[in-house]
């Protein structure tokens, strides 16, 4: 009978740990993410999808391999200091050549590059690459403002601005220079392929917490891909200096669920129509004078 009632007990304990560890987990599922900078914080942004938890891992592999050989080089010297100091070692050695440390010390580096070069490769090789893609966006850099463009969904397209600090809410003031007007939306779970293009200067798409990074060059087409696997919003800036209102090209990329995306998608066709009720085009690849581009940027200041 106490056998049976231990084991129950020790059952029920273990369920109760259980669901005391996945509690976080369960709870960080329940609510949307949101990709930005925080405070004193630490290390990478949270990853938001696949590509930038592929990020993840390459960094942890350069950081522990730093870690290494940063303890070893401080022991040697440290052994070295105490060792060869000159009260236990008043007569210097002459020696100046060891075979066997010097083709170790040109092997090793040279292993630890291989170590580091194989994954960093195949990393950017699986940012190149687009698996299949489940929707494109096309992503032009202008001065100073983004616009994007969905040719898969009526080819609409829109500009996204940022919000001014004094229309944002006061628990939101924290996201000036990050929130915009019309943020990038992308169901969850799509594969994005994202096209890349500039109007006038090279810019930089770049939203860290899923891992996309490309410049926006004129004249020339880029291509990389991202995806969010949940619901959220995710936060990034242009990070190529672009000019005098280079703070002026924030990016939110919001994830939403498939029939959300569907919904939001056939009301911006509509609310970004032209007055001739077609859908909008994305406009050429031509550069804006840069009187024109400077009052633009001025006026939604």
């Amino acid at each position: 009978m106490g056998t049976a009632l231990g084991r129950r007990l020790a059952g029920v304990m273990a369920a109760v740990a259980a669901f005391l560890i996945a509690l976080p987990a369960l709870a960080q599922e329940a609510r949307p993410m949101v990709g930005e900078p925080h405070a004193w914080a630490m290390g990478l942004q949270e990853a938001g999808g696949p590509v930038k938890e592929a990020i993840h891992d390459f960094n942890q592999l350069v950081l522990y391999i730093i870690i290494v050989i940063t303890v070893f080089v401080a022991g040697l010297l440290g052994w070295c200091m105490y060792r060869y100091r000159e009260a236990r070692n008043p007569t210097p050695s002459r020696t100046s050549h060891h075979t066997v440390l010097e083709v170790a010390w040109t092997v090793l580096p040279v292993l630890i590059l291989l170590v580091i070069a194989i994954p960093s490769f195949r990393l950017i090789y699986y940012q190149d690459r687009v698996p299949g893609a489940d929707l494109t966006i096309n992503v032009q850099g202008r001065q100073w403002y983004w616009h994007y463009a969905y040719p898969d969904h009526g080819n609409f397209a829109f500009d996204s601005y940022p919000v001014p600090e004094d229309q944002l809410p006061a628990d939101q003031r924290h996201l000036y220079r990050l929130a915009v007007d019309n943020p990038l939306v992308v169901p969850v779970g799509a594969n994005v392929r994202v096209i890349t293009t500039g109007q006038d200067v090279i810019h930089s798409f770049f939203v860290p917490s899923l891992g996309v990074q490309k410049y926006t060059i004129p004249g020339r087409t880029l291509e990389t891909w991202f995806r969010a696997d949940r619901p959220g919003t995710f936060y990034g800036q242009c990070n190529q200096i672009c000019g005098q209102n280079h703070w002026f090209m924030p990016i939110v990329v919001r994830a939403v669920p498939q029939a959300e995306f569907q919904a939001w998608a056939a009301e911006a066709r509509t609310r970004f129509a032209r007055e001739d009720g077609t859908p909008t085009e994305p406009a050429p690849a031509i550069a804006a004078a840069p009187d024109d581009t400077t009052r633009m940027a001025e006026a939604r200041r």
